[in-house]
């Protein structure tokens, strides 16, 4: 008995050495994260997370849920602050294990009851119809109108029956009707069940953090993380006042952020920032590789284009707005910009709220009063309207990104235009639509053709002269512009010239002319275009266009 005692004790003391030296595996701690700040960049955005829970003391896992599935998990990162020492370990993203329902036994024999339940209605269904048809059967084949012994039957006799063909007629039909909407009932419940029962992939991905506590503590940790389905577009809103004899030209450039995301969570009551910085590319310039280069023709560009059509609401005038009777004018929130060496960001004030898959939210970033030069441009040889432009330095810090722009003249929406990006400093151009004040004609004046050789020809000359006359109605003076396509060029076969005899002595113009003119003036441009062919041409005709 003594021998079995001590080998019963030897047994325990292995036992529990062997107990002792397996490490103890960190429990799970379940948590719930909230979005709590955001960075929308142009290509992506960097979303932070605030988790809060109470941490045992030791070693423990945990264990969130709710993060989308489209963020990148090699940029994971975590960040936080507890009351007692705490150490962050390995930071592990893995889309969640689908689990089958719990109750599957349960919705088994549910199915199964509402299956034998659709077949005995099937059954009735069957009956009834069996009852109608014996019953037209009836009304088909039996002689009601003659008797036992030959006679007619009454009248009477012949209503009897044929109310009792009908009763039973539409009983059968009634039966059938209400099995039918309890098979249709039936087949719901069963689709909505099978449902259930199936094993649903998982709409959200599981982070898990491993955490040590020295001591029991209240945490609160922040895990950052990247995106790329999100982005912000700049938008411009462009005023234009283009003044009057006691007042100078003014131009009212607002700035806007259209935000767009699709990550598959929603950023609600979130510190929203907007930066400059794109994090699509990379961190180094590309290599260099050779390349064919070609120059295509640019494309024409037609009358009016980038106009909208019809005539803009009256609420978008000025005159309008003037005569609200509200005492001041309500102001739009604007964001606090922050300039740094290499990026702009632009803070959102208060808590902002931009959901998922919920189209495009706009804010007001910035404004900037402006003192533009007024400009009439005009390309006569393509379109004879003459349009108004303004030009500005560039005079902020933040750098103009390129963008839709809103075209408002005087209070009237005129049409959208773009933005070209612009740094400190540079010269930006804006278009404001079509100035009906100013006519501009252009027309053929001379035109010369010829060829020389004896017998066979071996050059040709086609020269032209052309007319532009421009009137304009302005009562303000401004700049002009006009531009031509003649451009002088050299090949082995052929040869241009543009020659530009301006007839007016106080501003000599050569491909380009600008002047200030008063009001109620014309001006008029003579130009002439030069082109020869070398060597002996049996093509096509070549014209030269100016």
């Amino acid at each position: 008995m003594r021998l079995i005692a001590n080998s019963l004790v030897t047994t325990s003391l292995v036992v529990v050495a062997a107990l002792a030296t397996e490490p103890v595996r960190a429990a799970d701690l379940n948590a719930i994260s909230a979005v709590d700040a955001v960075t929308v960049y142009p290509d992506g955005a960097s979303v932070t997370r605030v988790i809060q829970l109470d941490l045992p003391a030791g070693d423990t896992t945990m264990v969130a849920r709710d993060f989308p599935l489209t963020l990148d998990a090699s940029s994971l990162r975590v960040e936080g602050e507890a009351g007692a020492k705490l150490t962050i370990g390995a930071i592990d993203a893995r889309p969640p294990r689908a689990a089958p329902p719990v109750n599957l036994s349960d919705l088994d024999k549910r199915i199964e009851t509402l299956k034998d339940q659709r077949t005995d209605l099937g059954g009735a269904i069957a009956a009834a119809a069996a009852r109608r048809k014996f019953a037209e059967r009836f009304a088909e084949a039996s002689p009601a109108g003659i008797g036992d012994k030959g006679e007619a039957r009454p009248i009477a006799e012949w209503r009897a029956a044929f109310a009792a063909v009908s009763e039973e007629v539409a009983a059968a039909d009634a039966a059938i009707r209400d099995a039918e909407r309890k098979q249709r009932e039936i087949d719901r419940e069963i689709v909505r069940l099978e449902s259930d029962r199936t094993i649903k992939p998982p709409n959200k991905l599981e982070v898990r953090i491993d955490l040590a506590a020295a001591a029991a503590t209240r945490t609160t940790l922040r895990v950052t993380y990247a995106v790329r389905n999100a982005r912000w577009t700049p938008l411009y809103d462009a005023r234009l006042d283009t003044g009057a004899r006691d007042r100078k030209p003014a131009l009212e450039l607002v700035r806007r952020a259209e935000i767009t995301q699709t990550t598959g969570e929603d950023w609600s009551n979130v510190a929203l920032d907007v930066s400059t910085v794109r994090t699509a590319h990379g961190g180094s310039a590309p290599d260099l590789n050779s390349l064919i280069v070609q120059y295509p023709q640019a494309p024409r560009r037609q009358a009016g284009a980038g106009l909208v059509d019809g005539v803009s609401p009256r609420s978008m005038s000025a005159p309008l707005f003037e005569s609200l009777p509200f005492a001041k004018r309500a102001d739009e929130q604007e964001a606090v910009m922050e300039v740094g060496g290499f990026q702009t960001t632009f803070r959102i004030p208060g808590r902002v709220s931009v959901g998922a898959s919920e189209g495009a939210k706009s804010l007001r970033i910035s404004t900037a009063a402006i003192a533009p030069d007024l400009l009439i441009r005009s390309v006569p040889v393509l379109d004879s309207t003459a349009f108004l432009e303004a030009s500005f330095r560039q005079s902020e810090d933040a750098p103009l990104l390129p963008g839709r722009v809103a075209i408002y003249r005087d209070g009237m929406f005129v049409g959208r235009g773009k933005v070209a990006a612009a740094s400190k400093d540079e010269t930006v151009r804006l278009g404001f639509g079509a100035d009906d004040k100013i006519k501009i004609e252009r027309a053929v004046i001379k035109r010369n053709a010829g060829s020389a050789g004896m017998i066979v020809t071996t050059s040709k000359t086609d020269e032209r002269s052309f007319k532009t006359v421009v009137r304009t109605g302005m009562i303000s003076r401004s700049g002009s512009q006009s531009r031509t396509s003649c451009r002088s060029a050299k090949t082995k076969k052929f040869r241009s010239r543009c020659c530009h005899r301006p007839r007016s002595r106080p501003q000599p113009m050569c491909a380009t002319g600008a002047g200030c003119w008063s009001g109620h003036s014309r001006r008029s441009l003579a130009k002439s275009g030069t082109l020869r062919s070398a060597g002996a041409c049996a093509g096509p005709r070549t014209r030269a266009s100016s």
